[in-house]
């Protein structure tokens, strides 16, 4: 059977955005998945965001995340911005800050959509423009006793 765009699971919900929050706690995979289960999607994409054990060919042992009091509300302007772009029928965004790590989830972001692909695309859209937009800085510990502050996420 053909897809139809005229199937009401086809279109965009009418409120895709169902979490968006920066926390000072650990954050959960199955939330953000919870967060994002639709019954009319046949596609869900997850990025989650990890301290890696290296930067720039130095070893971190450490970061910080801190962030700007408007980086929530960004957060929320470029996931609706998203989901207007895209078939989203739903989304989420969890950005940790404060001490982590080397292995601790950092963000996590979910959206689905009717099909994978979309999917997809909106998903890898919606990390990028976070990372390039909200005002989330990142503060590294390297293992030599160096320190490197890094803008936007």
């Amino acid at each position: 059977m053909a897809p139809s765009n005229d199937h009401p699971g086809e279109q965009a919900a009418q409120d895709p955005v169902k979490l968006i929050a920066i926390r000072d706690t650990a954050l959960s995979l199955d939330e953000v998945f919870r967060a994002v289960g639709d019954d009319a999607a046949g596609g869900t994409a997850l990025f989650v965001g990890t301290v890696r054990n290296h930067d720039g060919g130095a070893d971190v042992d450490t970061l910080g995340y801190s962030s700007h009091p408007s980086a929530e509300a960004e957060m929320r302007r470029i996931a609706e911005k998203v989901a207007a772009e895209y078939p989203v029928r739903a989304l989420a965004a969890v950005h940790r800050v404060g001490d982590l790590s080397v292995g601790d989830l950092a963000v996590v972001v979910a959206v689905s959509c009717p099909h994978r692909g979309e999917a997809f695309e909106a998903c890898r859209k919606l990390i990028d423009d976070l990372k390039h937009e909200v005002p989330i800085w990142k503060h590294q510990k390297f293992s030599d006793g160096t320190e490197e502050w890094v803008g936007a996420c």
